[in-house]
């Protein structure tokens, strides 16, 4: 199983706040207040009695703010050593307006996407307004996120600069570069291990969907109510096949396809990401300050000429960074998780035209969590790739670096490599020297016994393809698929009545529809 880069919904809610005047990213949206009561807490339900004080635990409840609720939950470390050191789960709490019918969990993706801000700072536009009244609507930090007892590998901005955006003696994609890059993932996984007091290893869906499954009933739900997107809908997945007694309503927003390998699914990834820059050419090219002429086939050729030539001309941002084509292809792939950022994408090349580095690393910046100041706004990115050694099989599925870059290449052939460089090699890299074994996962995903799931898919999804919802709605055995036909990562809640209608009558009255409803 692999991972979806790592912004999930974030992406729609963070570029659509994005700001290309210079001031970085704009705040989120401010969260709406909530009414309701509090609830019972725990459900009184049969644990094991070396859990129990993790299920009993008392919540300390404190306000945050824009009528959101905080609190830390207590969970061990490690869930087969349940007496041994324990970390902290942030959540936030949005109150139902109305009498809740239960809690619905969310989680935005990532991995290390804060569910956390998620809902503390844009609860209003998380979900719909008829959701919002009649759920406690809970974000969470996954543990090691963010808000949670956090893993920083890098404390100082200006190593995490070196280690994201620092430049190489030798040129991409040779073996003296690789080298290079192997011995500042090896120098990057110890800083890891130093700042993770004792999680890696334990970063795992499973472990989190342990963590899940106390905070639901902390919350005092006999059942998970749940909304996950990207790799959100892989916790969900796991979740389920452990639980599926305990689950809900579930809806499952980009899908991530359980049963596919790492170097294989990022392959499909990157080609969904050049599928989106077509679409975005395709747009783009009828309009009169389009920075492209000619048929999308010839714009598309000259956007990989610009990446195989951009790393000899030495543009500088204006903090004076040197630009590269993993910087540029990172800035791109921003920009293709909603289709409402292209002109954004439009004003990226038109400024890298002139020997303007600013767009692009703005984008990239956007991407890595970097704010204006050049601090670093979370630790998404650390998550990210320790999540993946902590789950994937790059270390150990026998494939050669550079096989694995033209395999990407190959089904990617205008973003393929480039993208690559800053993503699968690195992960290789620091996968291969990871300091902790990687975790037992499930390999069935049927979750029998578990009620009805929804399951939604786009059909121009870049970041995690159609075809994965098309086959998770197929491995869960109470499965369901929702199509929308469009582009995007992930849909629920942006305004399209067909989906929106079809996931608020599935939550709010658990009505599951006749047939896809192709949206």
């Amino acid at each position: 199983m692999t991972l979806p880069r790592r912004l999930g919904a974030l992406a729609v809610v963070l570029a659509a706040a994005l700001s290309l005047s210079g001031c970085g990213i704009l705040p989120l949206f401010p969260g709406g207040g909530g009414g309701g009561g509090d609830r019972p807490g725990p459900t009184g339900e049969d644990v094991p009695a070396e859990l129990e004080r993790y299920y009993t635990q008392e919540l300390d409840w404190s306000n945050c703010g824009g009528g959101i609720d905080c609190t830390d939950v207590t969970v061990p470390i490690d869930w087969s050593e349940p007496d041994g050191d324990t970390t902290t789960v942030a959540i936030a709490r949005h109150k139902a307006s109305g009498t809740p019918l239960g809690s619905l969990l969310i989680n935005p993706g990532g991995p290390g996407g804060s569910g956390f801000d998620f809902v503390r700072d844009s609860a209003a536009y998380v979900v719909s307004s008829e959701v919002l009244g009649t759920y406690d609507v809970i974000g969470f930090d996954p543990r090691g996120v963010n808000q949670s007892a956090a893993v920083e590998c890098y404390t100082d901005a200006a190593d995490q600069d070196e280690w994201l955006y620092g430049t190489y003696d030798a040129a991409y994609g040779s073996e003296a570069w690789y080298a290079e890059l192997t011995e500042r993932a090896k120098t990057w996984a110890a800083a890891c291990e130093e700042h993770a007091d004792g999680l890696l290893g334990h970063l795992d869906a499973a472990s989190v969907a342990r963590d899940m499954d106390v905070i639901r009933a902390l919350l005092g739900d006999e059942q998970l109510h749940y909304l996950g997107y990207s790799y959100g809908t892989y916790l969900g997945t796991i979740y389920a096949q452990l639980f599926p007694e305990k689950v809900g309503r579930m809806v499952l927003d980009g899908a991530v396809d359980p049963t596919v390998g790492d170097l294989e699914a990022l392959a499909i990834q990157m080609a969904g990401f050049d599928s989106a820059l077509r679409a975005y050419m395709e747009w783009c090219l009828p309009q009169s300050d389009c920075p492209f002429r000619g048929d999308a086939d010839a714009a598309l050729r000259s956007i990989r000429q610009m990446l195989e030539t951009v790393d000899g001309r030495g543009f500088r941002s204006s903090d004076g960074r040197v630009l590269d084509s993993a910087t540029v292809a990172t800035g791109i792939i921003f920009t293709l998780y909603s289709e409402g950022n292209w002109p954004y994408l439009s004003q990226l090349f038109t400024t890298l035209r002139q020997g303007d580095a600013d767009t692009a690393f703005l984008l990239a910046d956007s991407y890595n969590g970097r704010e204006f100041d050049g601090t670093y706004s979370d630790n998404g990115g650390d998550i990210y790739t320790a999540v993946t050694c902590d789950e994937g099989d790059l270390a150990s599925d026998g494939v050669d670096v550079f096989a694995g870059l033209d395999r990407i290449d190959e089904a990617a052939p205008i973003l393929g490599r480039y993208a690559a460089y800053d993503d699968y090699a690195v992960l290789k890299a620091v996968c291969s020297n990871w300091p902790a074994e990687v975790a037992e996962l499930p390999t069935e995903f049927s979750a029998e016994g578990a009620p009805p799931i929804m399951v939604i898919g786009t059909t121009n999804d870049p970041a995690t393809p159609y075809a994965n919802a098309q086959h998770l709605a197929k491995l869960l055995s109470s499965g369901f698929l929702v199509t929308y036909e469009g582009e995007g990562h992930t849909i629920y809640a942006q305004g399209v009545a067909c989906v929106d209608d079809t996931v608020d009558a599935y939550l709010i009255s658990g009505k599951v529809p006749s047939a896809d409803p192709m949206c």
